[in-house]
């Protein structure tokens, strides 16, 4: 089990606000969904909630922040640039960078976007009996980039990032109907079976985060994935972007069971 499992979503922001907590967030404050992060510059807001509106399975909105503000006042009480355990940095569409805290580069115009994330669903795989192989390995999500192109908004393009879980054939059904009822977390998968239809050419080469086992008979199911803003990122080449690290997530004070049914 994870160490901080069993601790309250304040108390280990605090800890990643002191430096103690730097790696990935599967796994921590069971029962509370966690968050993924891009941050934009006010010139690129418009053009990013309506780039989500329009691709609601990889990019289901949780917040929005006001512009300059690093504090957020719903999903969590946090400061969206110490906060997470690990960011991105990235200037054009190339990232320069990864921090612990961002403080550094902030601005008056940034816009901060907390989307829903996976991990948010994985309490309701175990709990409906289904395995999530990166926690036992304790591992980071695998996630790859694919050629399932999102629909474009304003300046904004790129095709979708999936995390992905091993599963064996009779748990697949189970997976799905848990992960339908939670939209907000990117529901049910993209994908399921043959990774080579949607543009991965080796399952043990993830794009982000660590390979995980695959053992014989069993089915890689993908869901749409939080880092595909950090692949449209790459794609579009804003001025300035800063995102999380891949599995490095803001733990939020809202609990998983909230977010079920849209």
């Amino acid at each position: 089990m994870n160490p901080y499992a069993n601790l309250s979503p304040a108390d280990v922001r605090a800890k990643i606000r002191a430096g103690e907590i730097t790696g990935q967030t599967s796994g921590m404050c069971n029962g509370f969904a966690q968050a993924n992060l891009i941050i934009l510059p006010k010139a690129y807001a418009y053009d990013f909630l309506l780039f989500a509106q329009r691709n609601p399975k990889p990019c289901p909105v949780l917040e929005v922040s006001e512009a300059g503000d690093r504090m957020l006042h719903r999903i969590a009480d946090a400061d969206i640039a110490t906060d997470i355990p690990k960011y991105r940095i990235y200037e054009n569409g190339v990232m320069t960078g990864e921090y612990t805290d961002v403080s550094a580069f902030w601005r008056d115009d940034l816009v901060s976007f907390l989307i829903g994330c996976s991990f948010s669903f994985e309490s309701e795989l175990l709990e409906a009996g289904v395995r999530v192989r990166h926690i036992e390995e304790n591992r980071n999500v695998p996630m790859y980039l694919t050629n399932i192109a999102c629909d474009p908004a304003g300046a904004l393009h790129g095709n979708m990032v999936v995390s992905m879980r091993p599963l064996p054939p009779e748990q697949i059904v189970r997976a799905v109907t848990a992960t339908a009822a939670m939209p907000r977390v990117h529901g049910t998968p993209v994908h399921i079976g043959d990774p080579a239809q949607i543009g991965i050419r080796d399952i043990n080469k993830p794009d982000f985060g660590e390979s995980v086992t695959i053992h014989d008979g069993e089915t890689p199911v993908f869901w749409a994935c939080g880092v595909t803003p950090q692949s449209v990122v790459m794609a579009s080449k804003p001025t300035l972007a800063i995102t999380h690290a891949p599995g490095h997530m803001l733990i939020t004070d809202i609990k998983n069971t909230l977010l079920k049914n849209g």
